[in-house]
């Protein structure tokens, strides 16, 4: 098969790999739509060691199942895959498993490639009248879906319900949609990047601004940086909820005085459960989560202009989706 393949920091070569061989239980997908990913950035860029050279990233799949029982069965890809025995993944928090493995991490090669395996349970139907363009974005989708979940859970009666997503990728947008479809409706993105912002305002009509002052109930920070922390903790007004789900650098930012004067609550949130991407996935089919026409869709085979063009800040659109097949 084809597949992009990391071969070190900022060098993709797209090459002739073999075919995965699934293993018992596992269902054999041809790949018809993957996302890049900002973690996928990170490892290009060489700042991820749980992603060694050589390997093939990507994890946000759709596809068409290949023989077995489910043979022409049109499926989203949950990448994350879990022991299903442990006290995380009984009671529901899979995404918490100590023996998770995700597809574009080692011991599991990723989709930047024409065919991937994945066992059964990790794989949700699309309706024929779901293109498989969108159903590739249930992955980044439902981490914000997950993150907006806990945020409105854990929100304090008293605050006002308003938010603001730092960053403007896609899953800062995908933060501001789920916001939304969980009835939080006052929302700004803060997004540098001139392009980007204007993106979203015309294509997203989002409330885009590239910096914003005030206090906000939710304040999700999609980027992770010391910079975007200690913004976050400036924002978040007493008694609000700040949302970490940027992965950008490890240490700094966070006011942790004024976090413990105003009672805010910091939650770190990574990937999804398995009910999350669920619902996530049925959100995208029923039109909840809007049109999601804001992909820019390339060949595979020119993912690693991709990956330069997003690394150069030429890339307006918040998600690059790559096709294998074309």
């Amino acid at each position: 098969m084809k597949a992009l393949v990391y071969t070190g920091p900022e060098t993709l070569d797209y090459r002739d790999m073999p075919d995965p061989a699934p293993r018992s239980g596992d269902h054999l997908i041809r790949v018809e739509s993957v996302g890049i990913c900002g973690s996928d950035m990170h490892a290009y860029l060489g700042h991820d060691s749980r992603r060694p050279a050589p390997l093939i990233l990507g994890h946000e799949a759709a596809g068409i199942v290949t023989g077995g029982p489910r043979d022409g069965e049109r499926v989203t890809v949950n990448p994350l895959v879990t022991c299903g025995r442990c006290p995380a993944c009984l009671s529901g928090r899979e995404n918490l498993c100590a023996d998770r493995q995700i597809i574009s991490m080692p011991p599991r090669e990723g989709a930047f490639a024409q065919w991937i395996s994945m066992p059964g349970e990790n794989l949700v139907t699309v309706p024929d009248d779901a293109p498989l363009g969108k159903a590739a974005l249930a992955e980044p989708l439902a981490v914000s879906w997950h993150a907006v979940r806990l945020g409105v859970e854990a929100l304090n009666a008293m605050v006002e319900r308003n938010a603001i997503v730092l960053g403007g990728g896609a899953i800062g947008l995908a933060a501001a949609l789920a916001l939304r479809a969980m009835g939080i409706n006052d929302i700004k993105i803060v997004e540098p990047n001139d392009q980007r912002r204007a993106f979203l305002i015309e294509r997203c009509n989002e409330n885009a601004v590239a910096q914003s002052d005030g206090q906000f109930a939710i304040v999700v920070d999609a980027v992770g940086y010391a910079a975007t922390r200690a913004a976050a903790s400036a924002l978040a007004q007493p008694g609000g909820v700040i949302l970490h789900i940027g992965l950008g650098e490890d240490t700094g930012g966070l006011d942790i005085r004024r976090m413990t004067l105003q009672e805010i609550t910091f939650i770190g949130t990574y990937t999804y459960t398995a009910e999350d991407f669920r619902q996530t996935s049925a959100a995208i089919f029923d039109g909840r989560l809007g049109p999601l026409d804001w992909v820019d869709t390339r060949p595979l085979a020119d993912g690693a202009q991709a990956f330069a063009d997003i690394r150069a800040g030429r890339v307006p659109n918040p998600k690059i989706i790559l096709t294998p097949q074309g």
